[in-house]
């Protein structure tokens, strides 16, 4: 008899513990978000989203739907064809030039997602004759294209500058020829943290290597006008950012100098071989960026608030969530307590998701609350007071 080829997978499959299954779940958008029926044991109700990434509450913004709908009206839903083929549409080129003049580069490329993008950016760095020195926690995408590139990898401390500067120090010295690639979010998006950019861009000039900086998370929100702590810094040899967070709507980039921006265009498969970025989408992203040009600030009152929250939560003897940013992780460990924890806001109207390994190491899940510029007044005393009632809360 044959063996079944999907044998391993369905035992691969009864491996895998309750408490780190996933399962999708429906919500409906708004001031509180609705979970629908469907899951077993669930019901429709209003929840209070602390979980989604729209920080600047720009995705039901009257401007960015207004610039979508005129981009169905004029070039379609969908373009047809990749962008060296027949998808390139002016919203395309607009959207290009307006970001590569905000953010002071020679070079932007639009991706469908912030994952092809990521994937995009490792390919073209490095190689299999490449060594590639990560920051310990970066993101799976980053990780995947480090392992399609082929490349060594090597993992430094989270945020740890003197530990970069050993590793790099030390391949400088055994290895002067080989290309080094130091990759590195700048706010990273289960931690809340931030690194010193500054101090990793001039390491990297200092021993020749080059740098990628995912700011996913970050723009919108940090450095001069939202621009991200990457902005500004030489050294900087690629950066890489979304639609999908801060500007309300889906896609993403990668920006660079001439010469980068050029070797993607001509080397890129994943910019090459896959179909347009919507317009509808292009156009809200441009829409997104007048609205942050036109109030560069906008950021500022969430990131003060975040730092009311972190007093609060620290005032009710939980960890003080670290970082400066709007993700603040409720740190419980086990991931039963995790989940139960999530049960336990979800029934006192407030959706907070906890995250698990492989997202997180083992023995680190937590609830990652995020905040928007567009959550009601009393939203903190509210959290507050839920957490306050489960029977696993921190004591004094």
């Amino acid at each position: 008899m044959a063996h079944d080829p999907l044998d391993s997978i369905q035992q691969a499959l009864s491996r895998v513990p309750t408490e780190r299954q996933r399962r999708l779940r429906t919500f409906r958008p708004g001031p509180d978000a609705t979970l629908l029926p469907g899951e077993a044991g669930s019901s429709q109700w209003p929840l209070l989203d602390l979980a989604s990434n729209d920080y600047l509450g720009l995705s039901a913004h009257p401007s960015l739907k207004a610039a979508a709908m005129a981009a169905i009206q004029s070039d379609g839903v969908g373009c047809g064809g990749s962008r060296l083929v027949s998808g390139t549409r002016p919203c395309h080129n607009n959207l290009e030039t307006a970001l590569a003049e905000w953010l002071g580069c020679e070079r932007v490329l639009l991706f469908p997602s912030g994952f092809q993008a990521n994937l995009a950016a490792v390919l073209a760095l490095a190689d299999r004759h490449s060594e590639v020195i990560a920051d310990r926690l970066i993101h799976h995408s980053l990780l995947v294209g480090i392992q399609a590139s082929g490349a060594r990898l090597r993992r430094f401390r989270h945020n740890d500058l003197s530990d970069l500067r050993r590793l790099l120090e030390r391949g400088a010295q055994n290895e002067p020829g080989r290309r080094r690639l130091v990759v590195s979010e700048s706010l990273f998006s289960m931690e809340g943290t931030s690194p010193d950019l500054a101090g990793i861009a001039a390491a990297c000039q200092e021993f020749g290597a080059l740098l990628l900086v995912d700011e996913a998370h970050a723009l919108g929100l940090l450095g001069p006008g939202g621009r991200g702590l990457a902005w500004g810094l030489a050294g900087v040899s690629l950066v890489s950012g979304t639609f999908g967070k801060a500007f309300g709507a889906g896609g993403a980039f990668l920006a660079s100098d001439g010469v980068v921006g050029q070797w993607l265009l001509q080397d890129s498969g994943a910019f090459r071989y896959t179909t347009a970025l919507a317009p509808p989408l292009a156009a809200a992203a441009l829409a997104a960026l007048e609205q942050l040009q036109a109030d560069a600030d906008q950021g500022i009152a969430l990131l003060r608030r975040a730092q009311r929250w972190r007093d609060g939560l620290e005032a009710a003897h939980w960890r003080r969530p670290p970082g400066e940013g709007p993700v603040l992780p409720l740190h419980v460990g086990d991931d039963a307590l995790a989940l139960d924890l999530q049960r336990h806001l979800e029934q006192a109207g407030l959706l907070a998701v906890a995250i698990r390994p492989p997202t997180v190491p083992a023995g680190t899940a937590r609830l990652r609350l995020v905040l928007r510029r567009d959550l009601p007044h009393g939203s903190l005393d509210r959290l507050l007071h839920a957490l306050a009632t489960w029977p696993h809360a921190p004591s004094r």
